[in-house]
């Protein structure tokens, strides 16, 4: 009965490696994620050579399926721990506000503010918003505090250059 909970607890451990060599190879870390995926391709035929030694080891094969998937979970719920990256929201406002212009860069987003026309010439007003994912929900929580009408559109920003964030950062690290 050791094999089930030694598969288990491979593929537990697997998939939150999967995950996290994913994120990197999508932020444009290479090497790290090459690193990581030497580990991940250790444990995978550890596991599975376990499992394929015997096939009529229905528990060997249970452990790997459920395994699998709690490592899926294990796996998401990690990557939003990390919150690795950055991401832009524009937020669509219908009226300019301020008060939710200057809540943001007090609380040190970058706000760049657009106006534009609506659909019957209004005025209509967008905020481009930089942030680290890590404070997504912080400024979630201000604009539906300040603005609750507002549109809300968010990207993943896979890298930028210059800016307010850029040069913020340089003074926190000196």
């Amino acid at each position: 009965m050791w094999q089930p909970l030694i598969i288990f607890l491979m593929q537990l451990s697997l998939l939150p490696i999967v995950t996290l060599r994913t994120i990197l190879l999508v932020k444009g870390e290479t090497r790290k994620a090459s690193v990581i995926g030497v580990v991940e391709a250790a444990i995978n035929v550890l596991s599975l050579g376990i499992v394929f030694q015997d096939m009529s080891n229905i528990w060997n094969i249970i452990a790997y399926a459920i395994g699998f998937g709690a490592g899926l979970m294990l796996g998401g719920v990690l990557e939003n721990k990390l919150a690795i990256g950055y991401v832009t929201h524009q937020i669509n406002l219908l009226d300019r506000s301020e008060k939710l212009v200057n809540r943001l860069r007090a609380e040190g987003f970058g706000v760049t503010v657009y106006q534009g026309e609506g659909r019957e010439d209004n005025a209509r007003f967008r905020l481009d918003v930089l942030s680290k994912r890590s404070r997504e929900k912080e400024l979630l929580q201000i604009v539906n505090e300040l603005a609750p009408k507002a549109f809300l559109v968010s990207f993943e920003i896979r890298s930028f250059k210059g800016g307010y964030l850029t040069k913020s950062m340089k003074k926190k690290q000196r």
